[in-house]
């Protein structure tokens, strides 16, 4: 099944929520300031996150942007990854899916990278 691009949605954690179907946090890190009892989002999917080498490395630098979605992709590949990164395939394809993200370049974020192989890769 094919998701149409509008499908998979990024957004900043922070940001007033919509409806705008399922929401998942994809960081490696709890954000901050967010109590979990509140939390604006379904659930965490913290496996799908890069490394945390490859975050502290890759800073949000744009500059960096092109070899942090190559390394990205590759991290993606590891079982634990993977078997993340098909859980969203399933929620995206059940219905409207936003990643969310604390990062405050959301643009040049891990979470655009996911929805942008979630809604291209088939």
């Amino acid at each position: 099944m094919s998701t149409p691009a509008s499908k998979v949605r990024i957004a900043r954690v922070y940001d007033d929520t919509e409806q705008d179907g399922a929401r998942v946090l994809v960081d490696r890190l709890w954000p901050r300031g967010v109590a979990k009892a509140n939390a604006p989002f379904a659930e965490w999917c913290k496996d799908v996150a890069p490394s945390h080498e490859l975050r502290r490395w890759y800073g949000h630098d744009p500059a960096k942007y092109d070899q942090f979605v190559e390394r990205y992709r590759s991290e993606l590949r590891a079982p634990a990854a993977a078997a993340a990164f098909d859980h969203l395939r399933h929620l995206a394809d059940a219905g409207p899916l936003t990643l969310v993200t604390a990062s405050k370049a959301v643009e040049i974020s891990q979470a655009a990278v996911l929805a942008d192989e979630l809604n291209h890769r088939r």
